[in-house]
């Protein structure tokens, strides 16, 4: 059975014959399970709406005719469901018989590993997530024929039947969103765990000032 968090720091981060009140072990042990607590509970509540929300979304989009869009997001969030699940295994192989402090060091590296990955997985999820949307329209019986009333007789030039400006601003925006991804990304993630990684961060950096004194 796989060991609680409580079970792991029975010494606290500091060393057995350090001159500090044994409550200050106790007050950082609990700091650090409740961070690590939080963020795991935070994680997989994440990814099970991920998934729900692929399942409902699905379904609503061939309801609505834009059922392109709906095939291409359901397999994209499915992927990430499935990477990010194998990335949290990975949560699992820390050594537990080490210091609080350790542990959070060693969880924080992890961490740095899990954002990387998903952050280069970015430069391409983003510009995936405009084409699908963009696609779902594009092959819409619906779309096309309010496109077609709107254009009336203008004929654009076209290239395999889609308009060549259509088309260039469609590029266009897909290489900004590349080069933006990251910036996207760090910005959703600090949306939704930048309150557990700035506690984590001032949590590890409290302990490091207090073994330093």
């Amino acid at each position: 059975m796989e060991k609680s968090i409580e079970s792991i720091w029975k010494e606290g981060f500091l060393q057995k014959n350090a001159l500090v009140v044994p409550k200050l072990n106790n007050l950082y042990d609990k700091k650090s399970i409740h961070i690590i607590d939080k963020f795991k509970r935070m994680f997989k509540i994440n990814l099970n709406a991920v998934v729900v929300f692929s399942f409902v979304l699905l379904p609503v989009s061939f309801f609505v005719k834009i059922p392109v869009m709906g095939v291409l997001m359901f397999i994209l969030f499915n992927v990430l469901v499935f990477v990010n699940k194998r990335l949290f295994k990975g949560l699992n192989k820390i050594d537990t018989n080490v210091s609080s402090y350790q542990y959070l060091k060693s969880f924080d590296v992890w961490m740095q590993e899990q954002i990387t990955v998903n952050m280069k997985m970015s430069r391409y999820i983003y510009p995936y997530i405009f084409i699908a949307m963009v696609s779902g329209f594009w092959f819409s019986n619906d779309f096309n024929n309010s496109l077609n009333k709107i254009l009336g007789d203008y004929q654009p030039d076209m290239i395999y039947g889609m308009p060549v400006y259509w088309i260039l601003s469609m590029l266009l925006i897909i290489i900004l969103i590349a080069i933006f991804g990251e910036r996207i990304y760090k910005w959703d993630l600090n949306l939704v765990y930048g309150g557990v990684l700035k506690k984590l961060a001032e949590l590890i950096s409290d302990m490091e000032d207090l073994q330093a004194e």
